[in-house]
């Protein structure tokens, strides 16, 4: 045994308490790479297999040897606490600097300084930060002993993860002293990724060292169970869940999926919890202690509950809605079963998967006239804030910020303190790269719908999708060994499924604040909305994301639907959520918003609103000068100063007192919000919006 195993090994022993360890196929490869050889190394492993232990136990090596501390990037913070947990009980003395820690950043630099730190964890993002970029990176980099990138798919463009800034750590890597290793490691990455992660990492001609493991689970016994529909998928959640091993995650697609379903199984008496991106972060740190300590059954999440979180006895990985591709898929499902013999995953794939997966693949995508937009709009010398340009470009906050990643990691942007200035270098739209990458998703997408239908062997599917090459049957999966899991429903858990997801009614929370930046827009409006001129709190049937009347509703507003009268059962939810409505005072009248896309739709269904309730139809409001100029999807800025001036209340009978205002899809809000000042000027006491549908 060499003297760098020896050692290594003592501290594999101390990381993982038992005097027995020894190390997994590869490990001490790695490691003997980055110590000894000082190389670069792409790690692809299996969730599980022990890549965290590859690069503390060559911290702690290189440390002995007067390296600097290791600088490990690390996409999340429910990872990045993980990570420092289990530096702790290996002895690694490690600290992060993230978004929640601000107040400890001078006792960490001053840390570092005093050269009393092993590992500093750090996000993409920090690494572009201004501040940090220019006062604490250029020292650091310098001292580096070791750089650690994990989840290191996320640097492709084809990783199911991608975020823009890992392509900046090239710039990183090019910038550190000769011969300071560095690691990557993953654990899904087909051969495409990690010929395009590899080729980040070459960065000056070094070659990197891959090693790749077998990326079969032995503990995973997979399956999938295809119903018809969202209420006989609860239902099975209702009749089964407590038959599932030990505690887990159930995974939805979307936000208001993971609210309404744990909604739904909290009333039937499970512990259960919401986890989604828009979760409190203490509240998630709750979650996250909760399901580790099996205080819960289960966590209902989006996929911001991934890459990272480490219980190594997770019992069962369920999903209500297929991710958009099996490497996705993988990397869900390997969250069960790390140190135990046993653990089920089951998908149960939706009819609406595919219109999810395209809503948010086009969504990440750049586009060449808005990145055009936005370079024009910067100057060389001068920052502008990400508020402020949003008001000169009309693109939404997200979108704009993710835009703005991507011309950063390309040079025709730069972040700087302030805001965001133009490099002055040339940009063209890669429109080739993009094609490719939009292709080579709806590829994917494919292979989730073959993953679903196959007779195959799942496991060795999954495998293959991956190209492992040590692809085989697993003896364990629905296809292999035959159906594991109960297909019968309850049917007191039908009858509870389907009136949960009958439930109706969404909030629509009134504007009080007119945008930044819409006064240069040529629009007198700035600072708070007046009271007098706000509309009430409104409703809608539901969100077009809701598991329920979400589809129903979807159904009649997008995908090219024809414009016709409102179907009946669509009507007579509407009524429901009008009757469930605690309006103070009952309205006097009904208007319409004049519509362009669904005339037809949102006249019958005010009509019909009036008829029943017995209120007076006056009509719909007039557009003005061809009415609101823009569509869906601006920022808010422009959106407002589309409309203002385009509606108008002149030709309406207008009583004095509440005005239900009727329309087919709310989105931004500035519409209900234009037109309800409108009819607030024309003698409305009060305005209630409500509306078919609520985009989000």
């Amino acid at each position: 045994m060499t003297s760098t195993r020896a050692d290594a090994l003592t501290i594999l022993r101390r990381l993982v308490g038992r005097d027995d360890a020894d190390f997994h196929d590869g490990q001490f490869e790695a490691i003997e790479t980055l110590v000894d050889d000082h190389r670069r190394a792409l790690v692809v492993q299996r969730t599980g297999w022990g890549k965290s232990a590859v690069y503390f136990v060559a911290t702690l090596l290189l440390r002995a040897r007067g390296a600097g501390p290791t600088v490990l990037v690390s996409p999340l913070l429910a990872l990045m606490r993980d990570q420092i947990a289990a530096a702790e009980r290996a002895g690694v003395r490690a600290v992060a600097i993230n978004s929640t820690n601000a107040h400890e950043w001078g006792d960490v630099l001053g840390a570092l300084d005093r050269d009393e730190v092993d590992v500093l964890l750090v996000s993409p993002e920090r690494l572009n930060n201004p501040s940090f970029r220019e006062n604490q990176l250029p020292s650091l980099v310098a001292r580096i002993g070791l750089l650690v990138v994990d989840e290191a798919h996320c640097i492709s463009d084809w990783g199911h993860d991608f975020r823009p800034d890992y392509r900046r750590l090239r710039e990183l890597i090019e910038r550190m002293p000769e011969g300071v290793p560095i690691l990557a490691t993953t654990a899904t990455a087909n051969s495409r990724v990690v010929a395009d992660v590899e080729e980040q990492l070459t960065g000056s001609g070094a070659e990197v060292v891959t090693i790749r493991g077998p990326l079969a689970r032995a503990s995973l016994r997979l399956g999938v169970l295809r119903l018809p529909e969202s209420k006989d998928r609860l239902a099975w959640l209702l009749s089964h869940l407590d038959e599932l091993p030990g505690s887990g995650i159930i995974y939805t697609l979307t936000v208001s999926a993971a609210a309404d379903t744990a909604r739904l199984l909290r009333e039937a008496g499970h512990e259960v919890r919401a986890y989604t991106g828009q979760t409190d972060p203490d509240e998630r740190l709750e979650s996250e202690a909760l399901l580790k300590a099996n205080g819960v059954k289960a966590l209902v999440a989006t996929s911001a509950l991934g890459m990272g979180f480490d219980k190594p006895d997770l019992g069962f990985v369920l999903h209500l809605g297929a991710p958009s591709s099996p490497v996705a898929y993988y990397q869900q499902v390997g969250r069960a079963g790390r140190a135990t013999d046993n653990a089920d995953v089951l998908l149960l794939p939706g009819s609406e998967d595919r219109d999810i997966w395209r809503y948010f693949a086009t969504a990440s995508m750049p586009d060449a006239e808005r990145a055009a937009r936005v370079i024009d709009a910067l100057e060389r010398e001068r920052p502008t804030s990400t508020p402020a340009l949003e008001a000169l470009v009309d693109i939404r906050r997200t979108p704009l910020e993710l835009l703005l990643k991507v011309l950063d990691v390309d040079g025709a942007v730069r972040r700087v303190q302030g805001g965001w200035v133009s490099t002055g270098e040339p940009w063209v739209y890669d429109a080739e790269r993009y094609e490719r990458i939009a292709a080579e998703r709806v590829a994917e997408q494919q292979h989730m719908i073959d993953y679903e239908t196959t007779t195959g062997c799942r496991m060795e599917f999954l495998q293959q999708t991956l190209d492992d090459p040590s692809a085989a049957p697993c003896g364990r999966c629905d296809s292999c060994a035959g159906v594991w899991f109960p297909t019968d429903l309850d049917s007191s858990a039908g009858a509870t499924a389907t009136k949960a997801l009958d439930r109706v009614g969404v909030p629509i929370e009134p504007r009080a604040q007119w945008p930044t930046g819409a006064d240069r827009l040529g629009v007198p409006a700035k600072g708070r909305i007046p009271v007098e001129a706000r509309v009430d709190e409104g409703r809608a049937l539901a969100r077009l994301s809701d598991l329920g009347w979400g589809g129903p509703v979807r159904r009649v507003l997008e995908g090219g639907a024809p414009d016709a009268a409102i179907p009946r059962s669509l009507l007579d939810a509407c009524v429901r959520v009008l009757a469930e409505w605690n309006w103070s005072e009952r309205p006097a009248a009904v208007v319409a918003m004049p519509s362009r896309s669904h005339p037809l739709l949102v006249d019958s269904l005010a009509r019909g609103l009036a008829e029943i309730g017995r209120l007076p139809y006056i009509g719909a409001l007039d557009l003005v000068d061809g009415g609101p100029t823009g569509g869906p999807g601006g920022n808010s800025a422009f959106r407002l100063a589309g409309l203002w001036g385009r509606l108008s209340a002149s030709s309406l009978d207008v009583p004095s007192g509440p005005v239900l205002l009727v329309d087919d899809l709310i989105d931004s809000r500035w519409t209900m919000t234009i037109a309800g000042r409108e009819l607030r000027s024309a003698g409305a006491t009060s305005v209630l919006p409500f509306a078919l549908g609520l985009r989000g």
